[in-house]
């Protein structure tokens, strides 16, 4: 399984040739430019706020506009929303999305220039069933999934609506459940289904998602999708998204590592950064994502190819390294952070690093956001540092007397040098100083640790084919992985959550160093840790699994996301799901600890996983029922005693 094909090349950008699709006057795939899509929160009845909300998403650069269709007068409505935009100058196409009701989508199809139907819920409950299929029991369930779903495709043929089957892991059906289980397999068998039924019907104007907020899961199924259009000599259209992907920082660098992982291995052809913010605040975030790959075909260097993949892109296994003091092995991927420019050091510079010192106790007291090592590079320190910090010199700077001080040594010194730290000696190099001689070096230090970079402006590939090339030639040898940057803030959150992101997704990596110049260094400590629990790598925060809303939406999102979040940010490594109706709720609380949805108007209910606890508690008392619920289970501490 590992050696199928899921894109055009590993090494060399090149992006996945698919089919043109016309959307209205938009064309989409081919080659075309990726699109940028985003979705409306209001309520769909409400015709003047959804054209107010539809404007301000189109200004800010939004191509196609979906709009929630949950019953038959939503979908009906959709023509008078229509209609105004089109009277105030907008012909921006519009999407109308389905869940549970295949009624409003064959009206919709009628009305609008697409569809989206989930193909976990358009003909099928759920109920959390485990379910026996023969296979004769299960083509009866094909048969009738058929019949459902063929008066829909008719009319979309009809009458040039263009349709997007988009699966959501958290909505896969108990069918599908039962007979793949909750994988990237039954994400694509979800969508090949309903897929194989439009081809039979000769209907082509397809696009496909596979959107999950595992950001693993996520770019798992798209590469497992690709891979099986590819062997079935199927080419649509990709759109891409990390569902539930959060708010603010979290929200922007998640996104990034799940879609910016493909884009980088060419595949996508429209995108929709899912925030909880307001739609157009999305609109940037995805635009900033695709120019990276504007004419990165034009800038690329030269990466030697892979004779042979050794790792499994559709399914996660950690590389197995060796141990190197507390670098490889076992650990959690670390964090470096860098003081190297500073003349000279005191405790304060730490205060950015997660680590504050208090002169009148005389001790240290570190967060949850703590950094594991401290490049200072030719500088010398002259007070006690925290007790689980590790200092990192250059060689000709390094103090081998001091207690937790290692060297950075570059290729060339490592190799000539006759003094090297009998516990954990650091390499920084690039793939052209991967010579045989530096492997075998490496193949007998149990001590060495690569710190591997880039100047590729298709970084990433090359970074992979440097662990590649280690795993080649059967080396354990630990990776930190180094960017170094010179971009605005969001910029450089974006691109160093795909480069970095798109290694640890995969397994690959034991630890981040990154830099911008003008950046504080508590947004370059945040942003790495960020990465790293984006990337399902090592978990040192309260995450939170919280849908971008939409016309279904029960309660105020934001406000919601923003309460839940002052009342729990304090609980390390628990994921609290969020979402503000139940499409999607509980198929994504079983990735999350505890669920908060919204069942009804001022009506919240509460999961354990994706077990429903309590049912329609009022919105006022559901904030405390929540931490109840947590308290319950064991998994809350009082805010004192973490900052203690």
């Amino acid at each position: 399984m590992a050696n199928r094909k899921y894109c055009n090349s590993l090494t060399e950008y090149s992006r996945f040739q698919t089919r043109e699709v016309t959307i209205g006057g938009l064309k989409l795939g081919g080659n075309n430019p990726i699109r940028v899509q985003s979705m409306t929160t209001t309520d769909t009845m409400n015709t003047e706020a959804t054209v107010a909300q539809s404007i301000r998403m189109i200004e800010a650069g939004c191509e196609l506009v979906r709009i929630t269709a949950p019953s038959k007068k939503e979908a009906e409505n959709l023509a008078n929303i229509k209609a105004e935009l089109v009277k105030r100058g907008y012909n921006t196409p519009i999407c109308a999305d389905i869940h549970f009701t295949p009624n409003a989508a064959e009206i919709a199809a009628k009305i609008v220039e697409k569809v989206r139907v989930n193909p976990g819920n358009y003909a099928d409950k759920k109920k959390f069933e485990t379910i026996e299929y023969t296979d004769e029991t299960y083509q009866e369930e094909l048969a009738r999934i058929r019949e459902r779903f063929l008066p829909l495709v008719k009319i979309c043929k009809e009458h040039g609506t263009a349709m997007r089957i988009g699966t959501n892991h958290g909505s896969l059906s108990d069918r599908i459940l039962s007979r793949y289980g909750d994988t990237p397999l039954g994400m694509v068998e979800s969508a090949m289904e309903f897929l194989r039924i439009c081809e039979e019907e000769n209907y082509h104007n397809i696009v496909l998602s596979m959107k999950a907020s595992n950001t693993q899961v996520m770019v798992q199924a798209y590469r497992l999708l690709v891979a099986t259009m590819m062997e079935n000599g199927m080419n649509y259209p990709l759109h891409l998204g990390v569902t539930e992907a959060g708010e603010g920082e979290d929200g922007r660098i998640k996104s990034a590592v799940g879609i910016g992982t493909l884009l980088e291995d060419g595949l996508g052809d429209t995108v929709r950064v899912s925030l909880t913010e307001e739609p157009e605040f999305e609109i940037p975030v995805a635009k900033a994502l695709i120019a990276r790959y504007e004419k990165r075909a034009e800038k690329q260097q030269f990466i030697p190819a892979y004779t042979d993949y050794p790792l499994d892109p559709f399914q996660f296994f950690k590389r197995e390294t060796n141990a190197a003091l507390n670098i490889g092995g076992e650990n959690v991927p670390r964090v470096v952070a860098d003081l190297s420019g500073k003349e000279k050091i005191t405790p304060a510079n730490l205060f950015a690093f997660g680590y504050n010192y208090s002169v009148e106790l005389d001790k240290w007291n570190l967060t949850d956001l703590a950094c594991d090592f401290l490049f200072i590079g030719d500088n010398q320190l002259d007070f006690e540092i925290p007790g689980t910090l590790g200092i990192i010199q250059t060689y000709g700077g390094w103090q081998s007397f001091k207690e937790r001080h290692y060297p950075l040594f570059t290729v060339t010194s490592y190799l000539n040098s006759a003094q090297k730290s009998d516990q954990l000696n650091l390499i920084q190099a690039k793939l052209n100083e991967f010579t045989p001689e530096f492997l075998a070096r490496l193949a007998v230090d149990a001590s060495a640790v690569v710190v591997l970079f880039s100047e590729n402006e298709h970084a990433m590939p090359e970074l992979r084919r440097a662990i590649i090339l280690l795993e080649e030639n059967g080396l354990k040898t630990p990776v930190i992985i180094q960017r170094a940057y010179s971009l605005d803030e969001s910029t450089f959150q974006l691109y160093s959550a795909t480069d970095i992101g798109g290694l640890l997704v995969d397994g690959l990596g034991d630890g981040c160093w990154i830099n911008n110049s003008g950046i504080p260094n508590k947004t370059l400590n945040n942003t790495a840790f960020g990465i790293l629990q984006a990337a399902r790598a090592r978990t040192s925060k309260t995450e939170y699994i919280s849908c971008p809303s939409c016309g279904r939406t029960l309660f105020d999102l934001q406000q919601t996301t923003a309460m839940i979040r002052n009342r729990t940010d304090h609980l390390k490594g628990i994921k609290i799901g969020i979402m503000g109706c139940i499409v999607n709720g509980p198929g994504e609380m079983a990735d999350a600890d505890y669920g908060y949805v919204g069942t009804g108007p001022g009506k919240i209910t509460l999961y354990k996983g994706q077990e429903v606890v309590k049912r329609n508690i009022p919105s006022s008392e559901a904030m405390d029922a929540l931490e109840q619920l947590i308290r319950e289970h064991g998994d809350w501490v009082e805010r004192a005693t973490v900052e203690a």
